[in-house]
């Protein structure tokens, strides 16, 4: 069962995204797009998880959407399992895909390696579903996650007109999660 569960990199992906998004529902070019991956291999992914009862799919006009079986045997155990072989950073990754995050990093302590309760996160572009997914990842890391959100206009408004304090946070060391700043 484990040799099938872990047996490919994408499989781990959307293991990763579906079990931290346990209440979302995502369709397939939808989950290929959030992980950057080919369409056909997160299908074929996504079918082979269906048929170990990790997720289930309901089809909604001509959309198939797939969802974490939160009533799975496995459910909790997987999604600790993610978790800890993840850390912080690939929680943080599966919550803000999700969420439709144009770009993230972390920054300040802890990117300088220090070993902190706070986590400096800064997203650019997302939705308002974000802080539900970052308290269950504060709740469950023991970590407060201190996330400053900017519309992606903005950002780069901010950008053009060199504000010094943007400028001051992108110069710093910083751990970059999801796109390019």
């Amino acid at each position: 069962m484990l040799k099938n569960l872990f047996s490919s990199s994408i499989r781990a992906d959307v293991l990763a995204l579906l079990l931290n998004s346990p209440d979302e529902k995502f369709y397939v070019r939808e989950i290929a797009k959030l992980l950057r991956k080919n369409p056909s291999g997160v299908k074929r992914e996504l079918d082979n998880l269906e048929k170990m009862g990790i997720v289930f799919s309901e089809r909604v006009a001509n959309l198939k959407y797939f969802q974490a079986d939160k009533d799975s045997s496995l459910f909790s155990e997987l999604k600790n399992l993610i978790a800890k072989s993840l850390g912080l950073p690939g929680a943080l990754k599966a919550v803000l895909r999700a969420s439709g995050t144009k770009a993230a990093f972390l920054y300040g302590p802890y990117a300088e390696g220090e070993d902190v309760d706070t986590v400096d996160l800064f997203v650019i572009g997302a939705s308002s579903s974000i802080i539900k997914g970052l308290k269950g990842i504060e709740k469950k890391f023991g970590q407060k996650v201190n996330c400053t959100v900017m519309e992606e206009a903005e950002y780069k408004l901010k950008r053009k007109k060199r504000d010094a304090n943007l400028k001051r946070l992108l110069s710093g060391k910083r751990i970059t999660l999801i796109g390019r700043v």
